[in-house]
């Protein structure tokens, strides 16, 4: 999948403290006529650095470096103020984790921090470049099923103080619940139409208001938040 060739390419940013692993993702990613990687850092500390000066729209970002962490460096970059929807839209970039399976509750935390979603290293370039593409697009990477088994996993592990109570769904329809929960399974838009037998631009409207009742940033941190709330339990 390719966008045109006319439009503005996708700006990456790349932040790695191992200089091969950041070779070979600029390879990859400098191949698609719709991307460009525009920086390299090796920790958040000079990334934030360098994102100051060079504009990019998504942050594909290591978890453990040196100086500043990739955890620290997600929180500084989303910031507060970060908005759903396509990057260009609040001016932040989209952040997508890097990380092996071997995870702890630190990736969550990033998530939690305005992270996008998380891309295994070792995953296919074809699933990293398509990760890319969503982010950009204003989604967060859910669907595939190494994400789901990943949050199940570290809702499990994140400690009682930090989960959220389950009051925190009170405003959503039954509706909005059943659509949370199919994302929560990573259903796309067009399946969880499918399964509701409505139509996708209605699902859309159900996820955006989902979104904006639930105060969070994208669909993985709504899925963060079932997860946490007990909606949805890991294996079920």
């Amino acid at each position: 999948m390719t966008t045109p060739t006319d439009a503005a390419p996708i700006r990456v940013a790349l932040v790695d403290d191992q200089q091969l692993v950041r070779a070979g993702f600029a390879m990859v990613i400098n191949s698609q006529p719709d991307m460009a990687v525009v920086l390299e850092a090796g920790d958040g500390a000079q990334a934030l650095r360098l994102l100051g000066d060079h504009r990019a729209d998504v942050v594909l970002m290591d978890v453990r470096m040196p100086n500043m962490d990739g955890l620290a460096a997600t929180a500084a970059i989303a910031g507060d103020g970060a908005r759903p929807g396509p990057a260009e839209a609040d001016g932040s970039p989209r952040v997508i984790i890097l990380t092996t399976f071997d995870v702890d509750e630190y990736v969550l935390r990033a998530i939690k921090a305005g992270a996008s979603g998380f891309l295994l290293k070792d995953a296919p370039p074809e699933e990293m470049l398509g990760a890319i593409r969503t982010v950009h697009a204003g989604d967060a990477v859910i669907a595939p099923s190494s994400t789901r088994r990943l949050l199940g996993h570290l809702a499990q592990i994140l400690p009682e103080a930090e989960k959220a109570p389950p009051a925190v769904l009170d405003g959503l329809t039954e509706r909005e619940r059943e659509v949370l929960v199919l994302m929560a399974r990573g259903r796309s838009n067009t399946e969880i139409g499918g399964d509701l037998f409505v139509a996708e631009a209605t699902v859309k409207t159900h996820v955006g208001r989902i979104l904006a009742k639930l105060g969070v940033r994208d669909r993985v941190q709504a899925v963060v938040l079932a997860y946490e709330t007990g909606l949805v339990t890991p294996g079920a």
